[in-house]
Order: structure tokens, then C-alpha cells, then sequence
């Protein structure tokens, strides 16, 4: 749907309703923060908005009959915290590159929280402390944002930041000003002071691209609503770990060292209990033929000591592990190709997969229920075989 593109601000307050002429075409794809009624009602969310050349193409989740006039509602909530985030990556970047010559390359305007891309294989702490305190500095100075347009032919777009204007642009240049800080070229929506961004918060750097770094930052309400969800978990944690926020961090560090030492212990137990089950295995008058074993706890560890203290060279020994009613592990020992043979028909049975070599096969089972079907298919083959007396 064709339009001009929005002025410096929001063009209309939360509830504001704006006749236009449709003219649609349907796609999926980012929101736009615009909502388009036919007649008033019957709402069509904007999905995605795209330049073309000088005019915007909206696209809508419904489609809209062709010369149909509607009415244009601003979904001012995301409107407003796209402005701020949008405004504040501006200053971020004009503030970094004054301060330490750091270049914007790129920026994402994310969900929960946004990343500018900055031409540096690194950003030091001291870097980004700085860069906070001085954008934060001049919100609180309420320097204005203006918005001018300029023939693309005027000496002054040479001036003013940007990375050159697409082979399809048409019409004036846009630049936006903060004043004395940073002129730059944007299409976007943005506040018209920066006292309306709040506070700007860095949440600090990542590794970016080949010899980038992506720094990752909050305005505005986005900050707020940061500090919420950070407290609610506060609140969560200080409940589940009885003790105050300030001491979380040593209580989860002595917790952890626990859980580890539990683990520790727990693998040996289990270990030194495969031993003892592969010898009684052994030495249980019946061996032979086929050997079948099931417990609910242990891992490929604890089957795979089995098997090796076993030695299973002319029995088939399967052995599974886990819930009886649900997934599980199993293992297959025996004469290499009885083995290669039967691995996958036992998988199969279990609907699992699995995978072997050397007269052993093992993998994940998700129906650890029909072990028994499993079991029956290895006797039936060992009888043919004359594997069993």
C-alpha cells in the first residue's frame, strides 16, 4: 500500500484514525507497528513495510479490496519503543565514534534487546562505562532532534553521517539531527528529544563478525521492563535458595560444587555396581544363549562396563536402561555379525537408532516398553542358530 514515510515523530496519537486508499498486497513477515480498518472496523495488522523507491508498500496479514478506503491507526506502544530504540542507537553511535573512533558498521533492532556492530575486534570495559555515562549525560541535557530534507545535490549531504543514499532513491534527503552531537541520514521514526529516551543502559559487548563486536544496549521503557523481569527473578531465587540477593551467587557456587561431588561419587557406585552385576551375570548357572538385563537408572557407561566385564563372545547380551513406559538406552554384545545383523532389527523393535562395530551395538530407544518383542526376536534367532541348548 503505498504512502510517504513517516515524519521525525509519531504522525498521530495512540487512538488517531487517518482515511487512506487501499491498494494491498499481502505477505508475512516483521510488524510495522501500523493497523489498517476498512471503514473503521474490522482490523487488518500491518505485517511488514518496504521501500519503493519514494513510497512505502505496506503489507497486511488480510487482504484489503483494491480502492477500498480505510482508516490508519498507529500501534502507538511499539511505535514509541522503536523511536527510543532507534534514537538511542543514533546517540550511542555518534557518542562511540567521538569518543573512541569507534564506526557503526551495522545494527539490529532486537525483540528484548538491540546490538550496534562496531568496526573493532574489541571494546574495553572502560570503553563502554565511558560511552553510558555520556549519552546519559546528554538525555539528561534534552538536546533536541530535528528533522530536515535536503536536495540530494546540497554540499550539506556530504557533511552528515550515512553509508550513501540506494541506487533507487527518489525525492529529498532525510537527515536527522541531534543537536550538536550527530547528523546523520534515516527514513526512521524517532524522538524529538532526547529526554523522551529515559536512560540508555549497555548491557556490555559480544564477538561479532570477523573483527567486529556487537554492543548490546536498552532505552527507555525496554529498561524498565529490564529491571522488572531482573527483580521478579531476584524475588524467584531469594524464595527457592533462602538467602538474600546479595548472597545468590556464593549459595549457587557452593551448590554447583556439591551437585559435582554427588556425580562424582554417584558415577563410581555405579561403576563398581556394573562390576558386581557382569560377575553375577557370569556366573549365573543359565548363562548362555541370550542374556537380557533392564534397570531404570544408569547410562552407556554403566551397560558398556557390563559388557566388557562380560566378554560376551558366543552370547547375545542386551541390556537396556531407563523408564519402562518411556525412552531409554539399550546395548547388544555378542558374535560380531549375529550382532551387525540383529543391532538394527532391535532398534527397529524399540523405534530407536543405534549405530556399532566389533560385536556391539547401542543407541537411544524411544518405546523402551517393547524390550520384551526385542528380547523374543533375539531368542527366536539364537534357537535358529542353535545359540541356546
Amino acid at each position: 500500500m503505498p504512502g510517504s514515510f513517516p515524519p521525525l515523530w509519531s504522525p498521530a496519537a495512540p487512538r488517531s484514525c487517518r482515511p487512506w486508499r487501499a491498494r494491498t498486497r499481502r505477505r508475512r513477515g516483521a510488524g510495522s507497528g501500523w493497523c489498517w480498518r476498512t471503514r473503521c472496523s474490522f482490523p487488518r495488522a500491518v505485517a511488514r513495510v518496504t521501500r519503493r523507491g519514494a513510497e512505502a508498500d505496506h503489507f497486511t496479514e488480510m487482504p484489503l479490496a483494491p480502492g477500498s478506503q480505510v482508516c490508519v491507526r498507529v500501534d502507538w506502544e511499539r511505535r514509541f519503543d522503536h523511536m527510543q530504540q532507534h534514537s538511542g542507537q543514533h546517540l550511542i553511535t555518534a557518542v562511540a565514534e567521538q569518543l573512541f573512533g569507534l564506526k557503526t558498521t551495522s545494527w539490529e533492532l532486537g525483540r528484548l534487546r538491540s546490538a550496534i556492530e562496531l568496526d573493532s575486534p574489541s571494546v574495553t570495559a572502560e570503553q563502554v562505562a565511558a560511552i553510558e555515562q555520556s549519552v546519559n549525560e546528554k538525555i539528561r541535557a534534552r538536546l533536541m532532534v530535528s528533522v530536515r530534507e535536503l536536495s540530494p545535490d546540497n554540499p550539506e549531504v556530504e557533511q552528515v553521517r550515512g553509508r550513501g543514499l540506494p541506487d533507487d532513491h527518489a525525492g529529498p534527503v532525510r537527515v536527522v539531527t541531534i543537536e550538536g552531537v550527530d547528523a546523520s541520514m534515516c527514513c526512521g521514526t524517532h524522538v524529538s528529544n532526547l529526554s523522551d529516551l529515559q536512560i540508555i543502559k549497555i548491557l556490555g559487548t559480544e564477538k561479532g563478525k570477523k573483527n567486529k563486536t556487537n554492543l548490546l544496549f536498552l532505552a527507555g521503557q525496554r529498561v524498565l521492563k529490564w529491571v522488572e523481569r531482573s527483580h521478579e527473578s531476584e524475588k524467584a531465587l531469594t524464595s527457592l535458595l533462602k538467602c538474600g540477593a546479595e548472597d545468590h551467587v556464593q549459595v549457587v557456587t557452593k551448590l554447583q560444587s556439591s551437585v559435582k561431588l554427588l556425580q562424582k561419587n554417584n558415577l563410581n557406585l555405579l561403576r563398581d555396581l556394573a562390576v558386581h552385576v557382569a560377575r553375577s551375570l557370569r556366573a549365573d548357572p543359565d548363562w548362555g544363549g541370550v542374556v537380557a538385563l533392564h534397570r531404570k537408572d544408569g547410562d552407556s557407561e554403566f551397560m558398556n562396563i557390563i559388557a566388557n566385564e562380560v566378554g560376551a563372545e558366543d552370547t547375545l547380551l542386551f541390556l537396556t536402561v531407563g523408564d519402562e513406559k518411556g525412552a531409554g538406552l539399550f546395548l547388544l554384545a555378542g558374535p560380531p555379525e549375529t550382532v551387525e545383523t540383529l543391532g538394527p532389527r532391535v532398534a527397529e523393535v524399540l523405534e530407536g537408532k543405534g549405530a556399532g562395530k566389533k560385536g556391539r551395538y547401542q543407541g537411544k530407544a524411544a518405546k523402551m516398553g517393547r524390550r520384551m518383542e526385542a528380547q523374543a526376536l533375539l531368542q527366536k534367532h539364537a534357537r535358529l542358530r542353535g545359540l541356546e541348548g
